[in-house]
Protein backbone atom coordinates (compact mmCIF):
# COMPACT_ATOMS: atom_id res chain seq x y z
CA UNK A 1 0.00 0.00 0.00
CA UNK A 2 1.78 3.44 -1.30
CA UNK A 3 1.60 6.31 1.75
CA UNK A 4 -1.10 8.90 1.28
CA UNK A 5 -0.63 12.03 -0.84
CA UNK A 6 -1.32 15.24 0.92
CA UNK A 7 -3.83 17.50 -1.43
CA UNK A 8 -1.42 19.40 -3.03
CA UNK A 9 -2.61 22.72 -1.62
CA UNK A 10 -1.15 20.97 2.16
CA UNK A 11 1.03 22.85 3.52
CA UNK A 12 3.24 22.08 6.95
CA UNK A 13 2.20 24.50 8.83
CA UNK A 14 4.37 23.86 12.07
CA UNK A 15 7.40 25.15 10.04
CA UNK A 16 7.80 28.63 9.25
CA UNK A 17 9.11 30.14 5.53
CA UNK A 18 12.95 29.40 6.97
CA UNK A 19 11.55 25.97 8.10
CA UNK A 20 12.36 26.14 11.70
CA UNK A 21 9.46 24.27 13.74
CA UNK A 22 7.00 26.74 15.25
CA UNK A 23 3.43 26.50 17.54
CA UNK A 24 1.46 27.48 14.73
CA UNK A 25 -0.16 31.06 15.56
CA UNK A 26 -4.61 30.10 15.78
CA UNK A 27 -5.12 33.11 18.00
CA UNK A 28 -7.54 34.33 14.29
CA UNK A 29 -9.14 30.99 14.16
CA UNK A 30 -12.96 30.92 15.34
CA UNK A 31 -13.37 28.15 18.37
CA UNK A 32 -15.75 25.71 17.37
CA UNK A 33 -16.53 22.22 18.70
CA UNK A 34 -14.37 20.04 17.37
CA UNK A 35 -14.48 16.19 18.12
CA UNK A 36 -11.19 13.44 16.93
CA UNK A 37 -12.10 9.55 17.35
CA UNK A 38 -8.90 7.48 17.09
CA UNK A 39 -8.54 3.99 17.45
CA UNK A 40 -5.75 1.03 17.98
CA UNK A 41 -5.51 -2.50 19.17
CA UNK A 42 -2.89 -4.49 20.98
CA UNK A 43 -2.82 -8.05 20.40
CA UNK A 44 -1.81 -10.86 22.65
CA UNK A 45 -2.44 -14.34 23.81
CA UNK A 46 -5.94 -15.95 24.66
CA UNK A 47 -4.68 -16.64 28.09
CA UNK A 48 -3.45 -13.05 28.20
CA UNK A 49 -7.03 -11.79 27.34
CA UNK A 50 -8.53 -14.28 29.58
CA UNK A 51 -6.64 -12.62 32.57
CA UNK A 52 -7.80 -8.91 31.72
CA UNK A 53 -11.67 -10.22 30.92
CA UNK A 54 -11.84 -11.85 34.39
CA UNK A 55 -9.94 -9.50 36.52
CA UNK A 56 -7.60 -11.71 37.61
CA UNK A 57 -4.40 -10.08 36.22
CA UNK A 58 -2.09 -9.19 39.40
CA UNK A 59 -1.49 -5.43 39.26
CA UNK A 60 -5.48 -5.67 38.65
CA UNK A 61 -8.62 -4.11 36.54
CA UNK A 62 -6.43 -3.92 33.84
CA UNK A 63 -8.83 -1.98 31.45
CA UNK A 64 -9.84 0.55 34.21
CA UNK A 65 -6.80 1.68 35.20
CA UNK A 66 -6.00 2.01 31.32
CA UNK A 67 -8.73 3.76 31.04
CA UNK A 68 -7.74 6.49 33.43
CA UNK A 69 -4.10 6.35 31.77
CA UNK A 70 -5.51 7.04 28.72
CA UNK A 71 -7.96 10.24 30.23
CA UNK A 72 -4.67 12.01 31.58
CA UNK A 73 -2.48 11.12 28.87
CA UNK A 74 -5.33 13.05 26.34
CA UNK A 75 -5.32 16.34 28.99
CA UNK A 76 -1.42 16.12 29.36
CA UNK A 77 -0.95 15.76 25.62
CA UNK A 78 0.82 19.21 25.09
CA UNK A 79 3.28 18.39 27.69
CA UNK A 80 4.50 15.53 25.68
CA UNK A 81 4.09 16.36 21.91
CA UNK A 82 6.10 20.00 21.61
CA UNK A 83 4.02 21.73 19.11
CA UNK A 84 0.58 20.94 20.28
CA UNK A 85 -1.26 23.56 21.94
CA UNK A 86 -2.83 22.88 25.51
CA UNK A 87 -5.86 23.01 25.29
CA UNK A 88 -9.35 23.10 27.31
CA UNK A 89 -10.97 19.19 26.69
CA UNK A 90 -14.62 19.21 27.67
CA UNK A 91 -14.78 15.17 26.69
CA UNK A 92 -12.97 12.36 27.21
CA UNK A 93 -14.42 8.76 26.00
CA UNK A 94 -12.15 5.94 26.18
CA UNK A 95 -13.49 2.15 25.29
CA UNK A 96 -12.63 -1.06 24.53
CA UNK A 97 -13.80 -4.10 23.60
CA UNK A 98 -12.35 -7.33 23.61
CA UNK A 99 -11.64 -9.79 20.54
CA UNK A 100 -11.48 -13.79 21.36
CA UNK A 101 -8.84 -15.39 19.74
CA UNK A 102 -9.44 -15.80 15.69
CA UNK A 103 -8.60 -18.52 13.18
CA UNK A 104 -4.84 -17.29 13.18
CA UNK A 105 -5.24 -17.71 17.27
CA UNK A 106 -4.71 -14.34 18.23
CA UNK A 107 -6.51 -12.12 20.84
CA UNK A 108 -6.86 -8.80 21.22
CA UNK A 109 -8.46 -5.91 22.42
CA UNK A 110 -9.38 -2.78 20.89
CA UNK A 111 -9.27 0.71 21.91
CA UNK A 112 -11.52 3.80 21.15
CA UNK A 113 -10.41 7.11 22.17
CA UNK A 114 -13.40 10.56 21.26
CA UNK A 115 -11.70 13.69 22.55
CA UNK A 116 -13.72 17.12 22.33
CA UNK A 117 -13.37 20.88 22.97
CA UNK A 118 -14.54 23.92 21.79
CA UNK A 119 -11.64 26.10 20.70
CA UNK A 120 -9.79 27.32 17.63
CA UNK A 121 -7.28 23.80 17.08
CA UNK A 122 -8.30 20.34 16.75
CA UNK A 123 -8.12 17.43 19.19
CA UNK A 124 -6.54 14.45 16.68
CA UNK A 125 -3.26 14.49 19.10
CA UNK A 126 -4.90 13.92 22.09
CA UNK A 127 -7.51 11.39 20.83
CA UNK A 128 -4.56 9.64 19.27
CA UNK A 129 -1.69 9.82 22.81
CA UNK A 130 -5.19 8.63 24.67
CA UNK A 131 -5.17 5.34 22.96
CA UNK A 132 -1.60 4.74 22.32
CA UNK A 133 -1.13 5.29 26.19
CA UNK A 134 -4.08 2.98 26.96
CA UNK A 135 -2.46 0.33 25.00
CA UNK A 136 1.12 1.22 26.67
CA UNK A 137 -0.86 0.66 30.14
CA UNK A 138 -2.09 -2.72 28.93
CA UNK A 139 0.89 -4.25 28.11
CA UNK A 140 2.34 -2.86 31.09
CA UNK A 141 0.43 -4.32 33.27
CA UNK A 142 0.08 -8.04 31.90
CA UNK A 143 3.91 -8.08 30.19
CA UNK A 144 5.18 -10.46 33.19
CA UNK A 145 3.09 -13.04 31.33
CA UNK A 146 3.48 -11.76 27.98
CA UNK A 147 5.92 -9.88 26.01
CA UNK A 148 5.29 -10.70 23.13
CA UNK A 149 2.02 -8.33 22.67
CA UNK A 150 1.43 -5.94 19.84
CA UNK A 151 0.45 -2.78 19.48
CA UNK A 152 -1.10 -1.73 15.87
CA UNK A 153 -3.48 0.20 13.72
CA UNK A 154 -3.30 3.60 15.98
CA UNK A 155 -5.14 5.67 13.64
CA UNK A 156 -7.67 8.51 13.51
CA UNK A 157 -10.72 6.98 12.74
CA UNK A 158 -13.12 10.47 12.62
CA UNK A 159 -12.51 13.88 12.75
CA UNK A 160 -15.17 17.16 12.55
CA UNK A 161 -15.32 20.64 13.59
CA UNK A 162 -12.81 23.43 12.03
CA UNK A 163 -11.72 24.71 8.82
CA UNK A 164 -10.60 21.48 7.58
CA UNK A 165 -14.38 20.10 7.57
CA UNK A 166 -15.26 16.29 8.36
CA UNK A 167 -12.36 13.24 7.91
CA UNK A 168 -13.63 9.51 8.49
CA UNK A 169 -11.16 7.01 7.76
CA UNK A 170 -11.60 4.23 5.16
Amino acid sequence: MSPRKPPASATLTHFDAHGQAHMVDVAAKAATHRVAVAGGRITMRAETLALIETGSAKKGDVLGVARIAAILAAKKTSELIPLCHPLALTRVAIDFETHSQDLAGVSAVSCTATVETVGPTGVEMEALTAVQVALLTIYDMVKAVDRGMTMTDVRVLEKHGGKSGRFVSP
